[in-house]
């Protein structure tokens, strides 16, 4: 059949006895003319449909068809059913049809009482192992691990929330979709066998831990299979496209791979570094705290550090084993092969901080580079700082991109492509990371590292050198390769709770330095934190809302705005622009009537203009603060009017917007990025909204160029500086424009994620209905291409050129890869 549907999830639901949910999807893209039939034993049996949007990212067809919906069907068992013999699912169109699934009852009375689980990774070394999944818990649900013979091992376990798989069983509340990371340290088993056990449901999983080498090619095949296979049951066709075919069977890693060799120096191109003679030839001091590091590791480590293309180095280790360490010999020798680096060996172990410390008391170069102990440099890493000292001789504070690399290392996979400088970002995660490199007097001014805060001190001693440098630059190439390890945080998340009690403390005191009064906590995602600035004062906030008609939609935007916020200085404005119903009218006056703080002011030019309309808004606003919103917002969070007004009290920021959501619950804002899709775009438009986007870019405060006024607060002192909207921009771009002119005039635009609102604006709208529309949107869109040429050219600082600019993933720019998967 030519819209033939797919199947790609059949499992019982996780509470109901005797209900199936099978998920599928249509050739077309859409059931079209289609029926779909259940049938038992070719008897027919009721069940509901419900067409789910899949938000991010779909699949293509060979018929160039754009996949992106699937469609859940909720079936209706009799209590008989275990006495029949096969299920099947019917698809038919003008009378003819075939089966699209079929499952024996004999299979299905075995899913019957299966924990719905996955293990998303296994790591294990010869003397620890860690094992991370998820599963659905149905009532008192345990895990055991356990070896071949039956002996018990005692993990550590941390449970989250995993927001990701949410979405795949509706039926379930958030608290019980559990993703957890088991840790045990000791003797490791060649298996280990997972269990899953509850009153009356029960699962197993086997992991192979440790290998022959023979035995590890042929259990990679088998696993990669089995991944695809379940990954594609569990979540259907979004996450299968992308998730299992790319990520699971290698092509993710094998693109990038690909990407990373062709953007590397050729051996031609790192002789001609070599040979370079800069103007400014500046020592680095590469700063390594050791260990008991596996000799491997450190080998590769100390080896990338003496083929960079740059030499005037000196390698600063201090190793913190303590007697009798196990890399002594290693270490002796290469001081004698190389003079440029440099040991201490310390009687006594050392944590990280201290150990980090004795290496510094031996650097001596002009700028300090931190790397860790089992991680690698790329061999342009120093060239390429140098390079950019020579062309901005001002730098004190370098950073750059990274990637992962396994530990063969062979294989590099997980970019970060990184913005440049972004303070609000910094205050959500440190991403600035590695590579790091200082200038000395930074350095000297702020201190070493410290102990307080082992585990983030890196976070720590980032926050204090900003604190104390204006003059950041950021690399945007990839140079340092993080290598995925057990004893590194990267590689071990679930293990290292400590370090981000840390990491929370390190915020806390950056702003206690620098009297923001702000408090901060840990987010549900791993590794990301929250501030909550204080509100200073009680100062008034303008809200600006302009409208015509549309009275259901103004009044669950007001209704929503009374009941979600409790900040009582307000005074909202609603610009009214020509409208035709009496209702409407009818509408303001009891608004009036019933609160002091609502006025209606007349706009009464006939053309549209929305920059216009709202500068006249603005004439009549009495705050220090103004918050533009559409007619057609909903609040959702409780205190959003806070979430944006603590934030844009700061006196670096001149905006701050929120996160958005259609009213079928995707993201339709979260930020903006300018030249993505041509001029500016949304980045993860679509996506569902538990994503939590590109290095959690969804879910945590940071700045970007612009964010949309359809929900935007702004100082009014701000807003009068820049000369508000322009009003040649009368629908396009209006809100970009103004927020690049509060850049241009050294403010920050804050993204707000935890302000969240539904925006019911139409998902299919566009400018382009008519032709005198189309010329329109043209003419602005020609005004802010001439207006911002230079960002369009340059590139957006809160984005990365390594990315694309052709769709809203943050994916990586791989013009002419063929991303046809069916």
């Amino acid at each position: 059949m030519e819209n033939q549907f797919n199947v790609t999830i059949c499992r019982f639901h996780t509470k109901a006895k005797n209900k199936l949910l099978i998920i599928g999807w249509f050739n077309q893209n859409e059931i079209g003319g289609n029926q779909l039939l259940v049938c038992l034993d070719k008897k027919k049996l009721p069940f509901s449909m419900e067409e789910i949007k899949i938000g991010g990212t779909s699949l293509r067809t060979r018929k160039g068809v754009t996949v992106n919906r699937q469609y859940y069907l909720w079936v209706d068992l009799p209590r008989s059913w275990r006495d029949c013999k096969c299920l099947e699912v019917k698809n038919f169109y003008n009378g003819v049809g075939n089966t699209a699934y079929s499952i024996p009852v004999s299979t299905l009375k075995k899913y019957e009482f299966y924990v719905q689980k996955y293990i998303d990774s296994v790591e294990a070394e010869k003397d620890s192992f860690q094992i991370s999944g998820w599963y659905i818990d149905q009532g008192g649900i345990e895990l055991r691990f356990l070896d071949d013979t039956g002996k018990e091992y005692p993990v550590d376990i941390l449970r989250k929330s995993r927001s990701d798989v949410r979405k795949q069983y509706p039926e379930n509340a958030p608290e019980e979709v559990i993703g957890f990371t088991a840790c045990y340290t000791g003797d490791v088993p060649k298996k280990i066998r997972i269990r899953f056990e509850g009153q009356d449901r029960h699962a197993e999983d086997t992991a192979t831990l440790l290998r022959s080498p023979v035995g590890k090619g042929v259990s990679f095949v088998g696993t990669a299979y089995k991944k695809v296979r379940v990954y594609y049951q569990q979540f259907g066709i979004s996450a299968t496209a992308v998730r299992a075919v790319e990520k699971l069977t290698g092509r993710e890693e094998s693109e990038y791979n690909t990407w990373l060799e062709e953007h590397s120096p050729s051996g031609a191109e790192l002789e001609a570094q070599r040979t370079h003679k800069f103007a400014f030839s500046p020592k680095i001091s590469i700063v390594v705290p050791l260990y008991k590091t596996p000799k491997k590791y450190l080998v590769e480590m100390i080896e990338s550090v003496r083929k960079q293309s740059y030499e005037n180095w000196e390698l600063c280790l201090s190793d913190g084993s303590g007697e009798g360490s196990p890399i002594e010999g290693i270490l002796r020798k290469y001081e004698k092969k190389d003079s440029r680096i440099k040991v201490v060996y310390n009687r006594n172990q050392l944590q990280i901080s201290d150990n980090t410390n004795e290496a510094l008391k031996i650097s001596t170069g002009d700028y300090i580079a931190f790397t860790d102990h089992d991680d690698m440099l790329a061999p342009d890493a120093l060239y390429e700082c140098v390079k950019l000292l020579n062309e901005e001789p001002s730098t004190e504070i370098i950073y750059t991109d990274e990637d992962k690399v396994n530990m063969s290392g062979k294989e590099y996979f997980a970019p970060h492509f990184k913005p440049d400088f972004n303070p609000d970002m910094l205050y959500s995660d440190n991403y600035i990371c590695h590579l790091f490199v200082v200038k000395r007097n930074v350095y000297e001014e702020v201190g070493m590292l410290n102990s307080e805060f082992d585990g983030s001190q890196d976070y720590d001693f980032v926050l204090r050198c900003v604190e104390n440098s204006s003059k950041i630059r950021h690399i945007p190439k990839i140079l340092y390769h993080w290598r995925a390890h057990k004893n590194s945080t990267a590689g071990n998340s679930g293990c290292k709770s400590y370090a981000y009690d840390a990491a929370t403390r390190a915020i806390q005191a950056h702003y206690d330095r620098l009297g923001i009064q702000a408090k901060v906590g840990m987010t549900e995602h791993t590794g990301l934190y929250r501030s909550r600035y204080t509100i200073q004062g009680n100062p008034m906030v303008s809200v600006i809302i302009p409208n015509k008609d549309h009275v259901q939609e103004l009044k669950t935007c007001i209704s929503s705005l009374e009941k979600k916020n409790a900040y009582e200085n307000l005074e909202i404005i609603i610009v009214e622009n020509n409208s035709e119903e009496e209702e409407t009218f009818a509408y303001y006056k009891e608004l009036e009537e019933k609160h002091s703080r609502v006025k209606v002011v007349f706009w009464k030019e006939k053309a549209f203009n929305y920059s216009a309309i709202n500068n006249f808004g603005v004439k009549h606003a009495s705050g220090d603060y103004l918050l533009f919103l559409n007619n057609d917002v909903e609040f959702i969070t409780k205190d959003c009017i806070e979430e944006l007004l603590g934030p844009c009290q700061r006196s670096d920021v001149g905006a701050v917007g929120a996160r958005l959501y259609y009213g079928d619950g995707t993201l339709q804002h979260a930020g903006v990025v300018i030249g993505l899709g041509g001029i500016a775009g949304h980045p993860f438009y679509g996506f569902p909204s538990e994503d939590v986007g590109y290095f959690g870019r969804v879910v945590i405060a940071q700045n970007y160029s612009a964010v949309t006024a359809a929900c935007m607060m702004m100082k009014k002192s701000v807003f009068q500086q820049v000369g508000g909207f322009d009003e040649q921009l009368a629908v396009a771009y209006n809100d970009v424009d103004l927020c690049l002119k509060a850049g241009e005039a050294g403010y920050r635009i804050v993204y707000n994620p935890y302000a969240e609102l539904y925006h019911y604006e139409s998902k299919t709208r566009g400018y382009e209905d008519t032709k005198e529309k189309e010329e329109r949107f043209q003419a602005e869109r020609e005004i802010f291409r001439r207006r911002w040429e230079k960002i369009l050219r340059d590139g957006d600082p809160n984005y990365n050129p390594n990315l694309t600019l052709q769709e809203a993933n943050f994916g990586l720019d791989m013009e002419g890869v063929s991303k046809q998967l069916y």
